[in-house]
């Protein structure tokens, strides 16, 4: 019997993301738009993202093994991971995890070609989803079964884990992230993926880093993301995230441009730049007070931020800096291990914290329920 589509054609699907339906958020304290993402005809698979395995010694990457070159010797270190959207860097930089979001799906609806076509159109073939009462409950379903269906396809690509974009018009809801990560798994289990693959990629707002402790709680991975203040990194720490990722790059640019902000001021007053320096601090809190989660730096621009960050659990840089390091000369053996590890858990353990920073996240939490004025 032959099979009938009841669903909308994906281009419904990705009118309704471009509309903003799905629209990917950045959220530090507030949430905001992003800019929107285009897609060139030849880019046919995500971008990648750190794997966040749970090794806590330097690790072991995908990237080639055994080349005696500044990408070989930083990798001793750091996890490097490629910072990728097409298909040809699979092979010069083999990814080791993976991220799914609505920009993915977008991707995949404007590109006839691209493997994980498939598994949006068996999404929206589904019945269960074409029989619902309303439209925007048909394309939420539609677009819960798709977004899993392309995690569960990258969940077989790659070694490390999977992480999946949460909503992020729920950025401010507590247990509307609650019930989607829960909503995503069960999706997640019908295809068989075990739950120590996947993460949940969470915007890092009060009530994001309140749905993390309480999913992590449950055994749940979470994944916290848009962190751009200490404070941030310390109360997703405090909640027991599995990872952290920390947007360097876009921390330079929005302090060029931005005064005021004590943190950032301090750091540039120090000589520091902000965004290395936030991941720093990030660093020593969470390796000195043993808090488990795992650091991730993102939006790195320039082989000297990788060089500054040595040690971190890991950074996801643009295939140009890993193009630069691999086609670096190759280095002397006696001279491999001159590049320094700026980060470990030792010198952490005699980083000074004052009172204020040491404030626990349940305190953080009351004061920002009532209001700016009581921080």
């Amino acid at each position: 019997m032959p099979l009938s589509l009841q669903s909308p054609p994906c281009a419904t699907l990705s009118a309704s993301i471009q509309k903003g339906r799905w629209k990917t958020l950045a959220a530090g304290f507030s949430v905001t738009p992003l800019p929107a993402v285009n897609f060139s005809l030849r880019r046919s698979i995500p971008r990648i993202l750190a794997s966040a395995s749970s090794s806590s010694s330097p690790a072991s990457s995908s990237l080639e093994a055994g080349e005696n070159n500044e990408l070989n010797a930083v990798s001793a270190f750091s996890e490097i991971v490629p910072d990728t959207v097409v298909f040809d860097d699979f092979e010069r930089f083999p990814p080791t995890a993976a991220t799914v979001s609505s920009a993915l799906l977008l991707g995949i609806c404007g590109l006839p070609d691209t493997i994980f076509r498939n598994a949006v159109d068996m999404a929206l073939a589904d019945s269960s989803c074409a029989g619902l009462e309303t439209t925007e409950s048909r394309l939420s379903c539609f677009f819960n079964k798709a977004i899993v269906n392309v995690g569960g396809d990258l969940v077989k690509l790659v070694p490390g884990r999977v992480s999946t974009e949460v909503d992020a018009r729920l950025a401010y809801d507590t247990n509307g992230i609650i019930r989607k990560v829960h909503d995503l798994l069960r999706l997640y289990n019908e295809i068989d993926v075990p739950h120590d693959r996947l993460l949940f990629k969470i915007p890092a707002t009060w009530q994001g880093i309140e749905a993390a402790r309480l999913l992590e709680s449950e055994g749940i991975q979470t994944h916290m993301t848009f962190v751009y203040s200490f404070a941030q990194a310390a109360a997703a720490s405090q909640a027991g995230a599995s990872v952290i990722q920390i947007f360097v790059g876009r921390l330079r640019d929005w302090a060029r441009n931005h005064s005021g902000d004590t943190e950032i001021e301090s750091a540039i007053k120090s000589g520091e730049d902000p965004g290395l320096a936030l991941v720093k601090r990030s660093y020593n809190y969470i390796h000195k007070y043993g808090y488990k989660s795992k650091l991730m730096a993102a939006a790195v621009r320039n082989k000297q931020d990788l060089f500054s960050l040595l040690g971190v659990d890991y950074v996801i840089a643009p295939l140009k800096v890993l193009q630069s390091l691999k086609d670096s000369p190759a280095i002397p053996d006696d001279e491999k291990y001159s590049f320094v590890r700026k980060l470990t858990p030792e010198t952490a353990t005699h980083y000074h914290f004052t009172n204020k920073e040491l404030v626990k996240w349940d305190q953080l939490s009351l004061a920002s329920s009532m209001g700016p004025a009581s921080v």
